[in-house]
Order: structure tokens, then C-alpha cells, then sequence
């Protein structure tokens, strides 16, 4: 077999990645992927996974596209042991694949190379030219998404990552029907301000986690994300699902006191954005999961505090009223196309 380096320039990435070192770069965020066209029938992934979870990151899977086909690869559960994962594609043609890492920080995982025949070529799967990005929790980010058998009603008691898959969130799915780039920087748990929520048992919000390439303690010191990277045209941002749980307390009604708080640092957080991605639009949302009416109203008051014809609100037409449990395909598929429709109309 032939080796082809991560770093070579037919690999093409996208999402928060760690490329400092360009031939051993570290998968945090879901979705995030890299991508390229091969000749001949046979391609050898070499790569290293590290569980953060352990009590969840056995049986972890990357998602694979092989000619348009979806299927998986099961990662081994030794953590950071050396793996090579064998794809086999039908024929002897030019064969085009995409990996995405299917769940949040349950784990990361390190590519360290890539190999095809000895005779064989690799050449690069451009992407599209309109970039996306999103900020959200475990809805943004995909979980439970293919429990099909569950649509409208609450997640198994027991939860477990094979339902996983960020490919499927409603932002992924706007990203196709767009024909756009996405960055999916969505966790699972996490609301807007540090110590509420459910990531890290709060530790972590979005506030901390918004401008960060590593951003799970247990997967290493929380490095910052070079904004320059990656400049959006539409950024989606979609939390506050979580934020009634506060200090492990749940269903927290925040009083004025903590409407206030929570409004400025969501603010803060945009302004910030705002600056660092000076032609995007912002689009203010929350998911089809249940919540309070209470959210919907905090993030109304936001978007009138920004004031700005850059930022804009959507209410998706079931917002916090059709499911108990996550979204599954069918209602990430709904709020997806309701989605895709107001960037459309944004861009007129």
C-alpha cells in the first residue's frame, strides 16, 4: 500500500480541527470531517481514538460516505491504541469519500494516515463555496437522532451513542440542501453560561466553549480556535435548552436578576462573533425539543438588544412544543427545511 500523508493537499477538511500538527490532526468537534476522491478498491485509515466518556465510548462509530452510500466504521474501544480501518469500494474507478465524526466530545480522535494501492492516486473532493456554522447543544449536534422508532416521544432511559450522528442534525442537513460548508460547534448538554447545563456537570457553557479548538477538559488543556480559519456567511445559534438547569438544580426559572445576566453574556458572545465575522448574518433560534416559553422569550429580548440588521430571529413553527425527547431524522428534517428556507430568503 501507498502512504498519503493527512497533510497532503488532496485531503480536504472541514469543521474546528487541530492542524498543528498537519500530519497528525485531532478530531474534536461532531461533524467535522475530511474528505477526498481515490482510485482502485481498497483504502486504509490509520488512526487513534481517545474515549472521554467511559462510560459511553465503547462501541463509538465514524460515519463514512463511499459514493454516496452511508454505512459506519466501529472504532476499536483500547483507547489510544493504533488503528487501521480497511474501506473496500466497488470497482476499480475513482471512488469519492467523506468521515465525519458522528457524536460530540464523547471522544476525539487523531488521523494518522491514509493509505491506497500501490498504483493508486488520490486528488482532492472540493468543498462548496457558502460556509455555515452553527452553535447549539445535543440537538445541533445530532444525538439520538436516529431513534427513528421514537419519533415525538421521550429517549430510551438508558442512553447510548450507536444513535448518534451529527450528519443528521437540522444544521447539517441545512449545510446540504444549501450546498454549503458547516462548522458544528454543538455539544451535547451544554447551555449559555458556565456553571448551568449538563456538560462537564456544568462546568463548561458556551461561554467558555464558543471560541475554543479543544474545549472538553478531559481531553486536554482548552486550547483557543483561530477564528481566521473559518469566517462564516450565516451563523445559526441555537441555545438555551439546558440553561434552566443551574448549579445541578433543575428546572431553574431564572428571575430578573438571571434573565439580565443571561441576556448580556448572550449578547457579549455575539458582539464578539460579530466582529470576528464582520459580513455574516446571525440567525437566533431554539429547537423543536420542549422547553418553556420563557427561552423563547430571553432570546426575543436579545435579538431586540442587538438591534442590528445583522442578526434575526426565527421561531421554528413547532419551537419547544413537538417532541419531549431529541429530534429524531423526520424533525430535524422539518426544522432543517424551515431553516434552509430563511437563509434563502436572507439571501434573497
Amino acid at each position: 500500500m501507498k502512504r498519503v500523508l493527512p497533510s497532503d493537499a488532496a485531503v480536504t477538511y472541514m469543521g474546528r480541527i487541530d492542524r498543528s500538527a498537519p500530519d497528525a490532526p485531532v478530531f474534536y468537534w461532531p461533524y467535522s470531517l475530511f474528505q477526498f476522491r481515490f482510485t482502485g478498491e481498497i483504502l486504509q485509515l490509520t488512526l487513534k481514538n481517545y474515549s472521554v466518556d467511559p462510560l459511553h465510548g465503547n462501541g463509538l462509530r465514524l460515519g463514512i460516505e463511499l459514493d454516496g452510500r452511508e454505512s459506519v466504521l466501529t472504532l476499536s474501544p483500547e483507547n489510544g491504541a493504533e488503528q487501521t480501518l480497511t474501506v473496500t469500494a466497488a470497482g476499480e474507478g475513482t471512488h469519492s469519500v467523506r468521515i465525519w465524526k458522528r457524536e460530540d466530545c464523547m471522544h476525539s480522535f487523531t488521523l494518522c494516515g491514509i493509505a491506497v494501492g500501490d498504483r493508486e492516486t488520490v486528488s482532492p473532493l472540493p468543498l462548496p463555496a457558502l460556509k455555515l456554522e452553527a452553535f447549539g447543544d445535543s440537538v445541533t449536534s445530532g444525538s439520538w437522532v436516529e431513534l427513528c422508532s421514537h419519533v415525538g416521544q421521550p429517549d430510551e432511559p438508558d442512553y447510548t451513542a450507536k444513535y448518534d450522528n451529527a450528519r443528521y442534525s437540522f444544521a447539517a442537513l441545512t449545510a446540504d440542501l444549501l450546498s454549503a460548508q458547516l462548522h458544528l460547534t454543538a455539544q451535547g448538554g451544554i447551555a449559555l453560561l458556565d456553571g448551568s447545563g449538563y456538560f462537564e456537570n456544568g462546568a463548561v457553557g458556551m461561554e467558555t466553549a464558543y471560541d475554543k479548538l479543544c474545549y472538553q477538559p478531559a481531553a486536554g488543556p482548552l486550547t483557543p480556535w483561530d477564528f481566521s480559519r473559518y469566517v462564516p456567511d450565516y451563523v445559526i445559534f441555537a441555545v438555551g435548552q439546558n440553561d434552566q438547569r443551574v448549579g445541578g438544580r433543575e428546572n431553574t426559572r431564572p428571575d430578573a436578576a438571571a434573565q439580565e445576566r443571561w441576556i448580556a453574556a448572550y449578547c457579549r458572545i455575539l458582539t464578539d462573533l460579530m466582529q470576528k465575522y464582520p459580513a455574516a448574518q446571525f440567525i437566533l433560534t431554539l429547537t423543536v425539543l420542549m422547553h418553556e416559553e420563557i427561552w423563547e422569550s430571553l432570546v426575543d429580548a436579545v435579538c431586540v438588544r442587538m438591534a442590528s440588521d445583522r442578526v434575526h430571529r426565527l421561531r421554528f413553527t413547532r419551537s419547544g412544543r413537538a417532541t419531549p425527547g431529541h429530534p429524531r431524522i423526520p424533525e430535524q428534517c422539518e426544522m432543517a427545511y424551515e431553516l434552509t428556507r430563511f437563509i434563502q430568503r436572507l439571501r434573497g
